[in-house]
């Protein structure tokens, strides 16, 4: 053999051998720059924003701080803001239930518009259903005088919160079960029928047992957007301090009181505000973790 050609062979395996190693390297090089790139947005849009509430929240003091937090309107919109999340949860888990129940296992006209409204809060902004509401139950409103006549309050009374928080937050549930409750389909619930079972057993002792780690899911993310809902409550709670206002109305109006005092103790209350998602979200990942193979397994379906 040549030996001109024989180099030429032996630098064209050489090449072919260093070839898988440069794709490796660049392979791992770009995967680095993605966690990088990923972790930098996350730190940005998330952990430093939170960092900086928290640190905001205690500038002026344990004093400024215990002070916000025990101000009877910050005590008031805290209750008020426990009590609706109380009310509205349970509520869209029943909504969400039937719903899902509907649209997987039954054949009825209205199907497709009944999927279409259940998303609805998805595409219109909360300000916008606020001011529904205000349209229909106000005082000048379409119901709003013979509301009034019968000394039923509605638009800034806790009945007008209670509406716009359900209205926001009612997709949350069933949008977790009927993906899941679509790829299981209706076969159990059907030989438990033919086995004489009736409709209660069937859902307690197969259906739920089969969705309950996304209802749980679906429950957690209602209350978190329930304690969290600012847009459309806004509109309909008419801002009173002490009657109407939830958390994240307080927050607004003591921060807008413009002394350093008054933003400090607003920040007091977002921390507070903070700490309930937090808590909701370490709720979600220690079910995660003790339930991990169960979840999985619930959501690969058969």
């Amino acid at each position: 053999m040549e030996p001109a050609l024989e180099r030429s062979l032996l630098t064209m395996v050489a090449t072919a051998h260093s070839m898988p190693r440069t794709r490796s390297r660049n392979g791992r090089w770009r995967h680095a720059l993605l966690i990088g790139a990923a972790l930098l947005c996350t730190g940005a849009l998330l952990v430093l924003p939170l960092v900086a509430v928290f640190a905001e929240a205690f500038a002026k003091g344990w004093g400024v701080f215990a002070a916000a937090l025990t101000d009877p309107d910050a005590l008031t919109a805290v209750r008020l803001t426990l009590i609706v999340t109380a009310i509205v949860v349970p509520a869209n888990t029943l909504f969400g239930l039937a719903a899902a129940w509907l649209l997987t296992h039954h054949r009825f006209r209205g199907k497709a518009w009944l999927s279409a409204w259940i998303d609805l809060p998805f595409s219109v902004s909360p300000v916008v259903a606020g001011l529904v509401y205000v349209l229909v139950y106000g005082v000048h409103g379409w119901f709003g005088g013979w509301l009034e006549a019968h000394g039923i309050r509605v638009v800034f009374a806790l009945p007008g919160v209670l509406l716009a928080t359900a209205f926001v937050t009612f997709p949350f549930v069933a949008r977790e079960l009927v993906p899941l409750m679509q790829a299981r389909g209706s076969d159990e619930e059907l030989a438990a029928r033919t086995l004489g079972a009736g409709g209660w057993q069937i859902f307690f002792r197969v259906t739920l047992p089969r969705i309950r780690w996304a209802l749980l899911y679906g429950v957690l993310l209602c209350a978190a957007r329930s304690m969290g809902e600012f847009g459309a409550v806004s509109v309909v709670s008419g801002h009173l301090p002490g009657l109407t206002n939830t958390l994240p109305l307080q927050v607004d109006q003591v921060y807008n009181g413009g002394s350093q005092d008054a933003i400090a103790s607003a920040f007091a209350l977002a921390s507070l505000l903070a700490c309930l998602g937090l808590a909701t979200l370490l709720a979600k990942r220690l079910m995660e973790w003790r339930h991990g193979d169960e979840l999985a397994h619930s959501f690969r379906g058969h």
